[in-house]
């Protein structure tokens, strides 16, 4: 059955590949202040086709730091929001279930589009799990990360699962940037892969999750 492809979204419907590059900032290099992360995603030629800018105050930032509360804005060349992310602040080193990490997408801004979860597990409680839920606020996708999600040398994967965990259709992999990068600054890189045919709404939550994860595996505290 045919459907009708949000405003904005005629590029992610074409492509089987994203690729997140955050951007440095150098004040962040020397003088240790966190400032607002920025973005941009490419497709598997290196061509950008949006940016995602994050907006919070820098007292979160700079207390908060990667627990923090954020509203991210994705944009297109005309400096148009596309899609919305907004991320509530809950205790990231909560053991309980009723404090697990979530992620609310909206395309166009202000219209529900779907949502990120983290998922409880009784013997790993921070687990590296996610359900990947469409408006309706069923799962479509489950994602499933390492049990160490350092990245030591090598890129980390989040497997991309059905349902029922039974098929791989995809992953989201930060990418390692070599011992300088990794150990100098927070800026992550990210592929996400999923099926080209794939429901280009579905497509822009999973685009969603990998900000998710970059902010509560990858993103450094400063002292």
């Amino acid at each position: 059955m045919a459907y009708m492809v949000p405003p904005g979204l005629e590029d992610l419907a074409q492509l089987d590949k994203v690729l997140v590059k955050q951007h440095i900032e150098f004040l962040e290099v020397f003088l240790g202040c966190e400032m607002n992360n920025k973005y941009s995603l490419k497709n598997s030629m290196d061509q950008e086709f949006l940016q995602a800018k994050e907006n919070t105050d820098c007292c979160s930032r700079n207390c908060c730091g990667p627990m923090r509360a954020f509203e991210m804005a994705l944009i297109n060349s005309q400096e148009q929001e596309i899609i919305h992310l907004s991320r509530p602040y809950t205790c990231i080193h909560c053991c309980w279930p009723c404090c697990l990490q979530r992620l609310e997408v909206s395309c166009p801004p202000g219209t529900p589009l779907g949502s990120v979860h983290q998922e409880w597990g009784f013997c790993t409680p921070i687990a590296a799990k996610f359900s990947v839920r469409n408006v309706s606020g069923d799962t479509v996708f489950i994602i499933q990360g390492p049990v160490c999600t350092m990245s030591c040398g090598s890129d980390v994967v989040f497997k991309i699962l059905s349902e029922d965990g039974s098929d791989q259709v995809g992953n989201i992999t930060k990418l390692w940037r070599g011992c300088c990068s990794e150990v100098l600054t927070d800026a992550e890189n990210f592929s996400i892969t999923f099926p080209m045919e794939l429901e280009v709404r579905i497509k822009a939550l999973l685009v969603g999750a990998a900000f998710l994860i970059d902010f509560m595996y990858f993103e450094k505290q400063r002292d």
